[in-house]
C-alpha cells in the first residue's frame, strides 16, 4: 500500500518513527513533512496529505499534531477526505470497515509509540465492509459534501 504521511511540529517525532515502521511493514511511504521541531502549521500539512490521496500519489494518508483534532478538522475540509482521529485500534479499522475513510490522524502528545503503532497497523490492514447498511451511510455522507450544507 502507497502511505502518505505529514505532520506538524508537535507530531515530527511521531511522524519519523511511523514512517520507519510503515516502510519496515511493506508498504511504500511518501513523507510529506515536517522535517524538524521547528513551529510550523498543521492545515498545510493535513491538507498535503490529503492531496497526494485525492491525485492517487497514496492510497491511504496519515496526519499527525499534538491532539490529532486540528489535523482531522482541516483533512475533512478538502472533498473526497474522510478522515478520523483514533487513539484506539477499534477506532482506527472500524472507520475504514464503516466508514471508508482515507485520512487516519493521530494525536502526539496523547499517543505513545507502541500504541500509535498497533493503530496504524490496525488502519492500513482493515478494508470497506461492502454490505447496503455501510454503503448507504457512505453515500448519505458523500451527499452532504455534494450539498456542503
Amino acid at each position: 500500500m502507497r502511505v502518505a504521511i505529514g505532520a506538524d511540529h508537535a507530531g515530527f517525532g511521531l511522524k519519523e518513527h511511523l514512517r520507519e515502521f510503515i516502510a519496515a511493514a511493506g508498504h511504500s511511504v511518501l513523507d510529506l513533512g515536517t522535517d524538524s521541531t521547528e513551529s510550523v502549521d498543521y492545515p498545510d500539512f493535513a491538507a498535503a496529505v490529503g492531496r497526494a490521496v485525492l491525485a492517487d500519489r497514496a492510497d491511504r494518508g496519515i496526519v499527525v499534531c499534538g491532539s490529532g483534532a486540528g489535523a482531522a478538522i482541516a483533512a475533512n475540509k478538502l472533498d473526497g477526505i474522510r478522515c478520523a482521529q483514533a487513539c484506539d485500534t477499534y477506532t482506527a479499522h472500524q472507520a475504514v470497515e464503516h466508514d471508508d475513510i482515507n485520512l487516519l490522524a493521530l494525536a502526539a502528545r496523547v499517543t505513545g509509540v507502541a500504541v500509535a503503532e498497533e493503530i496504524v497497523i490496525a488502519y492500513l490492514n482493515a478494508e470497506f465492509i461492502r454490505e447496503e447498511r455501510y454503503i448507504r451511510r457512505l453515500n448519505k455522507v458523500l451527499e452532504i459534501e455534494r450539498d456542503h450544507t
